[in-house]
């Protein structure tokens, strides 16, 4: 083989690897219209409000329960971050290894506050994978059957659920949600 038929050949070669890299960082996009777009607006909003109220938080409160056989505080968090990888395992979405129920025994605020991100920063790049096509695929869910798009629904609504739960945590702790501290600041 000659020297111009071995350049042309591997100028082929990296020119296929160029557009499959390409097309990997076209499939892996976040998209910007549609369910998932609504879907991850949602999860960004309710992520900052749960992080933000976690941070707010003192250490000291991170162990504290409104009654005995309810979930602390850093259990709340925890239980948000490891539905954040259950309930997507129903859509087919693995969760990386390490994860297991024993997350909610972990009670240092820092090491909640990182597994908080870790879970939410998971689900987005996971539902960006989620083709639309997807969507309506029936899968099993708990005992019975749903679509994908209602996973992502109950995901949803599980954060929003436990956020509610945490607001009024904090605030049974004298702690002001971030959020409306900063907008009674902003009103005076």
């Amino acid at each position: 083989m000659n020297a111009k038929a071995i350049f042309a050949i591997c100028f082929l070669i990296l020119c296929a690897v160029h557009v499959y890299a390409d097309a990997e960082k076209v499939a892996a996009a976040p998209p910007t219209s549609g369910f998932r777009a609504e879907f991850l607006g949602q999860m960004d909003e309710v992520e900052k409000k749960l992080v933000d109220l976690a941070q707010a938080e003192p250490q000291e409160k991170y162990g504290w329960r409104p009654a005995e056989g309810v979930r602390s505080i850093s259990e709340v968090y925890m239980h948000v971050a490891g539905g954040n990888y259950l309930l997507l395992q129903f859509a087919g979405v693995q969760p990386p290894a390490g994860i297991s129920r024993d997350m909610e025994k972990i009670t240092d605020k820092a090491k909640v506050i990182d597994a908080l991100k870790q879970s939410f920063q998971f689900v987005k790049d996971s539902v960006t994978k989620i083709p639309d096509s997807d969507l309506d695929k029936r899968v099993k869910y708990f005992n019975g059957e749903t679509t994908v798009r209602d996973v992502l629904f109950s995901l949803a609504n599980h954060m929003h659920e436990h956020l509610g739960q945490s607001i009024a945590y904090a605030r049974m702790n004298g702690v002001v949600p971030p959020w409306s501290a900063a907008e009674q600041q902003s009103s005076k």
